[in-house]
Order: C-alpha cells, then structure tokens, then sequence
C-alpha cells in the first residue's frame, strides 16, 4: 500500500472485500442467488478494470478503463440499492455499503471527466489560459 491518504485502489478493494461478506448475508432464493450473481461480478469489475487503467500505455485505453470501472460501479450501487429495498437482508448487514458505493462513483465519475478533459485538450493542442 502506498502512503498516500487517499488510496483509491486500496478503498475499491476493501468496498469489494465488504460486498463479499454480504453476500454471504442473501437469502438462498432464487432472486438472492441471482442478486448475489450479478453484484458480485459488477463488484470485483469495478477494482479489477481500475487496477488495469493504472497498466495503460495510453490515455484513450485509460479512460476506457476508467469508463468500464464507472459503469461496473453504478451497476454494483443499483444491486446494493435493491438489496436494501427488497430488505433481503437486515439493514445493519447491508451497513453503509450503498454510501460508499455513492461516494465511489462520484469519484470514479470526476475522474473520467478529468482524464476526458485532457485527453481532449491533448488532441487539439489546447493549452489553458492561467489568466
């Protein structure tokens, strides 16, 4: 782990570690196993296509990286979302994961944007104003 506060990689790990032990949580039923399914393969995308735009040798794979860990998070918070409205399990096991799904998104969000932004201003040669 590196020294940094804020270490995104090390906090997708851990909202995936946390979502593992909820699953653990579902109901045996037809529509739990299929919840459980469908989070748990949107859940470790997320910290996987993250780790694999750290790896890109270029910025259009980057943000492309980016894109697919945002869409796999949206995904995995919609799940969480529906766990906690389908009360499938109880309100202290589903514990603030749907916040920090929140939070995750916005962040991964603000990041694509931000790589966006470059990866256009690089393309035409714009150089911004400090003025």
């Amino acid at each position: 782990m590196t020294s940094n506060i804020f270490d995104l990689s090390e906090r997708l790990l851990v909202f995936s570690a946390r979502v593992i032990r909820l699953l653990d949580h579902l109901p045996k039923t037809l529509a739990g196993r299929k919840i459980a399914d469908q989070l748990l393969r949107a859940t470790m995308s997320v910290g996987a296509n993250y780790e694999e735009s750290r790896g890109t040798d270029s910025r259009a794979d980057f943000c492309y990286k980016l894109q697919i860990a945002l869409k796999e998070m949206r995904e995995s918070r919609y799940w969480l979302c529906l766990i906690s409205k389908a009360e499938l399990v109880t309100t202290d096991k589903i514990g603030n994961l749907v916040d920090e799904a929140t939070q995750l998104r916005a962040i991964l969000g603000k990041t694509v944007a931000t790589a966006r932004g470059k990866s256009r201003q690089k393309e035409t040669g714009a150089i911004s104003n400090p003025s």
